[in-house]
């Protein structure tokens, strides 16, 4: 049967010695605590990573243009040749099954201009030729007016879609809706037809896909790039001049069915025929899916990383128990002899130690609780004190770390708990046994 009465003579013991409990205390919410902030972090910085894979499209497949090392022709003299072309895009579009969009990408870095507002300065940008699936593809929204249709294909008009930034910048004190935008450069004039919501970049995959910043685009039918820039890009400096030729910059396969993702890339692989049986260094194929798993994997090791050191802490609050205890025994051997002798058990004096110690693990454990849930609002008051005392070391964070917000995780409040419990009964065993095994008698004399 259950009584109150133990806990209120345990409460009652350990308020004699308020600042040797209140450190006992501190040990374990400092361990409680740790477990949630640290399982906190790693998720906030697990899921931002996730974030940034899923915007490629984990039903995506990839094939990138890149320009090789080095600078042998493939085919005779004259500029080079490189990356995918529209042939293989025709290849994969009619012979890879279980595809429901194929998509073809140019991009071209130019330097956009409103010449209706001299005061305002050209901006150095990327012009993105591509079709309208592209839209739903990359997870762009519209903001104000249209995207690209397939009647501008077909006509190769001369419209284009403009980024929230790149707008606000070239047309800051007018709606963009129907002006001009030109390229100095190629001397064309693009009449804009809508304007996209702001959308953050997306992370660079190793060698295979730089990062993607979206925020200074201006996106043209891909047929009109074609007529008006052709395939041959000329790059000219002081004293320098550089030609280069490729047809796509990227060629984008949508799978119908997730899991079948991995199946499909080994395809596209084996479509694409290695020149003289070599690996093709003008070509990266990404596969956000497979960098999704790899991702999620590495996610379950880190947070079992971050919580074995966390559960270190709570394993040295539970030795703070065990000393605190071991040093209340000898102090209360009087008391121990004087109920032993008056009809008191062992499995008494057990329980009356075990309960101290489980009130001190309790208290803890709560304090804990509470001091872990304020992680999202601490880390964002040091992130804001950082930026203001400390705004280049902020800059030269990832982007990971800098915009990552911590997401507490809910199995950690009982997980943390439950472990700072077990933890004062594991500790607080051996002080409560070796109180119980005291000699009465030998209490007694002792403490005379």
């Amino acid at each position: 049967m259950f009584s109150l009465r133990p806990w209120l003579l345990g409460v009652k013991s350990l308020l004699l010695h308020p600042m040797r409990s209140l450190l006992t205390i501190l040990g374990i919410f400092i361990g409680v605590a740790s477990v949630i902030w640290l399982l906190a972090i790693g998720e906030g910085i697990s899921r931002k990573a996730q974030e940034q894979i899923e915007g490629l499209g984990a039903e995506n497949i990839i094939v990138r243009s890149i320009k090789p090392p080095d600078d042998t022709e493939r085919r005779g003299g004259g500029p080079k040749l490189y990356g995918v072309t529209r042939k293989e895009f025709d290849v994969l579009a009619s012979t890879i099954p279980d595809v429901t969009e194929v998509l073809r990408i140019r991009e071209l870095p130019y330097r956009f201009q409103n010449t209706a507002n001299p005061y305002v300065k050209p901006i150095d940008g990327r012009l993105v030729g591509c079709t309208p699936e592209y839209k739903d593809v990359t997870r762009l929204e519209i903001d104000r007016g249209r995207f690209l249709q397939a009647a501008d294909l077909e006509e190769r008009s001369n419209y284009c879609v403009i980024a929230a930034v790149l707008a606000s910048e070239l047309f800051p004190y007018e709606d963009p809706i129907g002006r001009d935008v030109y390229l100095p450069e190629a001397r064309n004039y693009y009449k804009i037809i809508g304007v996209l919501k702001h959308r953050n970049a997306t992370a660079a995959i190793g060698g295979s896909l730089a990062a993607q910043d979206f925020s200074k685009d201006i996106y043209i039918p891909i047929d009109t790039m074609q007529k008006r820039f052709g395939d041959m890009v000329v790059k000219r400096g002081s004293g320098s001049f550089n030609a280069q030729i490729f047809e796509l910059s990227q060629i984008t396969l949508r799978v119908n069915d997730a899991d079948r993702v991995p199946a499909i890339a080994k395809l596209v692989e084996n479509t694409l025929v290695p020149d003289q049986g070599q690996r093709r260094q003008d070509i990266a194929i990404v596969v956000p899916y497979e960098l999704l798993e790899q991702a999620k994997t590495t996610k379950l090791m880190f947070m079992l990383f971050m919580g074995l050191i966390a559960a270190i802490s709570l394993v040295v609050g539970g030795i703070g128990i065990m000393n605190i205890m071991l040093a209340t025994v000898t102090e209360r051997t009087r008391e121990i002899g004087i109920r032993r002798a008056i009809g008191a058990k062992r499995r008494d004096i057990i329980r009356q130690f075990l309960i101290e110690t489980i009130a001190l693990s309790i208290v803890g454990g709560i304090t804990g609780i509470l001091g872990g849930l304020l992680c999202p609002a601490m880390i964002s008051l040091t992130r804001r004190i950082i930026e203001y005392a400390f705004p280049e070391i902020m800059q030269t964070l990832p982007e990971t770390v800098r915009d990552m917000n911590p997401d507490i995780v809910p199995v950690s409040i009982p997980l943390a708990f439950g472990i700072s419990v077990m933890v004062g009964v594991i500790f607080g065993i051996y002080p409560a046994r070796r109180a119980a095994r005291m000699n009465p008698i030998e209490a007694l004399r002792h403490s005379a």
